[in-house]
């Protein structure tokens, strides 16, 4: 009889996804399902107690756990669901023994066509709308030398993207001797690891782009032409209220840069509609950020307050106010991202082939539908014959 087969769900961010694999590999052959919680919106903690729920319909006999975000800010909440057998808070959660196991065993990424590497954690801003602070603790780094061992782990495995990930990926360094940037973490990984074909970032504060950063992200070809920014908001006064960095001519004239020096590049953004105090006009700001931005991949929410936090006591625009906005922000990015997904149609595109194998991503995140199946985990050219409102179609050349 084969041994049981552990089941990790994972929500939210890319952090959770590399964490999660971790765990994955720590409780082999139990029958265990461990939920790894997201708290970044109430929705959020919403979908993390229904997926908890879900885990015992479909694995009655199994040992549910909880860990993540949510449960770490609301352990006694998680606790008293009677689906949960315990709670592991996130500073324990890659701890051998919160898992009863001897060490971390190599983790494969088996599954995934790109491999998830935590290079940071933690966050020492004070944003009033966020709560991640509180569940992640204080920011801390990880030595550029454990970070490129195991990349090249992940590339002697197969791996041919590794995305970099952390809850403030550009505060990367100052807690580590000699205080390293993220730029030049980049810049060691790219040397010291000649065989990574890919190398893909999640999201980035942009104020902390400083210029080495910066000169990869605009001329190396394995730094895949995909930002991510943390942007927020398009008007001033709502970013201050928010305790942003960065204002928005800042995030505009830095795009307007990267663009200059490299035009393939595709810029992704996190937007909140209907933050506390937000009037129309300032809205509209927002909403044009959209173009003068030029973003093509928006994650747009709205506003969650989250007990504890500053906004949370701040003036509140309704709720059907904050849903309508993010759906106007919704379709003003649909519209861009549809005339940009055309606009690449006759293009070839060098596509990382996912599972099942008619799917991919191109460098610029954009979603390929092949006409043919490929090995996934394959890097394939791909002629881009036509554009669908939320994906390309493509062959293989």
């Amino acid at each position: 009889m084969s041994p049981p087969t552990p089941e990790v769900v994972s929500l939210g961010c890319r952090l959770n996804i590399a964490e999660s694999e971790t765990i994955r590999a720590m409780i082999a052959g139990r029958d265990m399902v461990v939920v790894n919680s997201c708290a970044v919106t109430g929705e959020a903690v919403k979908q993390s107690r229904a997926a908890v729920r879900r885990a015992r319909r479909e694995h009655p006999g199994a040992e549910i756990v909880v860990t993540g975000c949510a449960a770490t800010i609301d352990p006694q909440g998680f606790s008293a669901m009677a689906e949960v057998a315990r709670v592991v808070p996130n500073g324990a959660k890659l701890a051998p023994a919160s898992w009863q196991a001897d060490a971390v065993p190599p983790v494969a990424f088996s599954g995934h066509a790109r491999a998830f590497v935590e290079v940071q954690n933690g966050c020492d801003h004070a944003c009033t709308f966020c709560i991640i602070p509180l569940g992640r603790g204080a920011s801390r780094s990880s030595p550029a030398g454990a970070v490129i061992d195991r990349i090249r782990a992940l590339v002697a495995a197969g791996h041919r993207e590794v995305v970099l990930t952390g809850v403030d990926l550009t505060s990367y360094g100052p807690d580590l001797p000699g205080a390293p940037t993220l730029g030049q973490l980049v810049e060691r990984i790219l040397t010291l690891v000649p065989q990574m074909e890919r190398l893909r970032l999640s999201s980035l504060d942009s104020v902390e782009i400083d210029e080495r950063l910066f000169d990869l992200i605009a001329h190396e070809p394995r730094v895949m032409p995909h930002l991510h920014l943390s942007l927020q908001a398009g008007n001033d006064l709502i970013l201050k209220r928010m305790k942003r960095r960065h204002s928005r001519q800042q995030s505009v004239a830095l795009v307007e840069r990267l663009l200059a020096a490299r035009p393939d590049l595709a810029i992704g953004a996190d937007l909140i509609a209907g933050f506390p105090t937000e009037d129309e006009s300032m809205f509209a700001e927002t909403l044009a950020l959209i173009d003068d931005a030029h973003i093509v991949h928006a994650h747009i929410f709205p506003y969650s307050p989250r007990a504890g936090t500053p906004a949370a006591r701040m003036p509140q625009v309704a709720p059907a106010v904050r849903r309508e906005r993010a759906a106007r922000l919704r379709e003003a990015a649909a519209r861009r991202r549809q005339a940009w997904l055309a606009s690449m149609i006759g293009s070839e595109q060098a596509v990382l082939v996912e599972r099942p194998g008619t799917r991919g991503h191109a460098g610029n995140f954009a979603d390929v539908h092949l006409a043919a199946p490929a090995e996934p985990g394959a890097i394939v050219r791909v002629r881009i014959d036509a554009a669908m409102p939320h994906h390309l179609i493509g062959t293989r050349i």
